[in-house]
């Protein structure tokens, strides 16, 4: 068996492919819909996480509005590109998210000890919204303010 000849000294370029080629460019993201449909989906599990927590130690945090907004914004603009739409319907979704997290808290403390989360949640929506407008207060909408601010930021980091 012979042995491969290395290069002669002196001239590093002689001999061959000495180097590894250059990586493929990185696919362009600009896939729009795609983006949408991404923080569709982020914003209904994290509206769903927020609800459970919240319901569960019967309060509400701002770092949950925080990682809401965030989660759902950077997802969209991982997924999506750098469409200047994904920041503003990130927004959108996020403080949709919070929002609707808010009633499934409401809906979990209100029958965590009896009762049925389900029914009260899809069969009496209409007294769990009344019931948040009554118990809303400036935090609760300071919440949905994080949430939108963090989803537009976190949608223009990603793409950054």
């Amino acid at each position: 068996m012979s042995q491969p000849v290395p290069p002669p000294s002196g001239n590093p370029f002689a001999g061959g492919d000495q180097f590894a080629p250059a990586p493929p460019p990185a696919p362009v993201r600009n896939n729009v819909g795609l983006g949408l449909i991404v923080a569709f989906v982020a914003a209904l599990v994290a509206a769903g996480a927020y609800g459970a927590i919240g319901g569960a130690i019967e309060k509400e945090i701002g770092y949950a509005a925080v990682g809401v907004g965030f989660l759902i914004g950077f997802a969209a603009a991982k997924a999506g590109g750098r469409n200047p739409v994904l920041p503003v319907v990130s927004a959108v979704l996020a403080i949709g998210a919070v929002y609707l997290g808010q009633l499934i808290a409401a809906a979990v403390y209100v029958t965590k000890d009896s009762g049925s989360f389900t029914e009260l949640f899809f069969q009496h929506f209409g007294l769990l919204t009344e019931a948040w407008k009554a118990g809303a207060d400036g935090m609760t909408y300071v919440f949905l303010g994080i949430a939108a601010i963090t989803a537009f930021a976190g949608a223009k980091k990603a793409d950054a």
